[in-house]
């Protein structure tokens, strides 16, 4: 089982940091054509936080494992709304404060999105026609967001991506061969997982549950250290909420495309009223417009419980 690990960890630094550089070399492309700053900042950039969980659920659906997908999506949501909010709110002291309409719009969009993740999963599977409402409530959003919320997230985006325009071939190199990059990891990611799960008598939902759902969400972790420093914890939750949305409205769509997608009867029992009852108590505690360092031990401390009882189960 030991080359499996290695297998795993080393497979998932590549899709890490080929996500990263994926989605830098997509920045500098989208300023030379010349692209909205906020496109740039909003699609380009949060999509590519996803990219990992987008990438490994469309490889896990044709390699036949298609229980891994939601075993992600839940995890993924899970740790983002408890875990990653949680360090963030304990970094960024006195509180984290909340004060843009916007994050009031993710909000309740989180509480959608998450709704109907559990009205085409409930059945225990997810066609490509259900998950199409996923797509299609993710397009409102996003027009929502771009006509109502443009010009002052413009100037914010624009404050931020004022950089050097960086030569395109420079840039589409890195781009081909961070996807490369994106693709293999994803591929091994997910053929170690099965093996883990085959070398434990583990179910490989399980696993994505857990660790691949953990480290999927280091690039989030990473993006929300960077603006809790700069003292900007709306981008911090923004970024937490948008992920949220994004993963449980377009990765189900995009892995059913291929295959439908299997969700076994433990993550529908447990894990997915956690997601929504984690969402619920999120939307509660922030509708204050502010998150202090004891409500992210809260956050922090409801994963622990989450985790401990995965393995009880187990």
């Amino acid at each position: 089982m030991l080359p499996s690990i290695i297998e795993f960890i080393v497979a998932l630094l590549a899709l890490l940091l080929s996500a990263r550089f994926f989605t830098r070399s997509a920045e500098g492309l989208g300023r030379w054509l010349k692209l909205s700053p906020f496109v740039i900042g909003v699609f380009i950039v949060g999509i590519g936080t996803s990219l990992p969980e987008l990438i490994s659920a469309i490889l896990s659906v044709r390699a036949g494992s298609s229980e891994i997908v939601p075993g992600n999506i839940l995890g993924s949501s899970i740790s983002n709304l408890l875990l990653i909010t949680g360090i963030a709110a304990i970094i960024a002291r006195p509180d984290m404060r909340l004060g843009s309409q916007y994050i009031l719009i993710d909000l309740h969009y989180l509480i959608g999105a998450f709704a109907a993740f559990w009205l085409v999963a409930q059945d225990g599977v997810i066609t490509w026609p259900e998950a199409f409402l996923g797509v299609f409530l993710f397009l409102v959003y996003s027009v929502y967001l771009i006509r109502q919320g443009g010009e002052e997230l413009e100037k914010t985006a624009r404050d931020r991506m004022e950089e050097r325009q960086a030569r395109p071939t420079k840039d589409l190199l890195i781009l081909f061969l961070s996807a490369v990059g994106i693709y293999f990891g994803a591929d091994h990611t997910v053929s170690s997982i099965t093996d883990i799960a085959t070398h434990l008598a583990l179910p490989p939902s399980l696993i994505a549950l857990t660790v691949l759902s953990l480290g999927t969400t280091l690039p989030e972790l990473a993006v929300n250290i960077s603006a809790i420093r700069q003292g900007k914890a709306e981008m911090a939750v923004g970024n937490v909420l948008g992920s949220c949305i994004f993963n449980t409205l377009v990765i189900p769509f995009a892995a059913a495309v291929f295959s439908t997608v299997v969700v076994p009867a433990q993550l529908l029992s447990f894990s997915l009223p956690v997601m929504l009852g984690a969402g619920l108590f999120f939307y509660l505690l922030t509708l204050d417009k502010r998150i202090s360092p004891w409500e992210g031990w809260l956050f922090a401390g409801l994963y622990v419980l989450f985790l401990l009882q995965l393995v009880r189960a187990a």
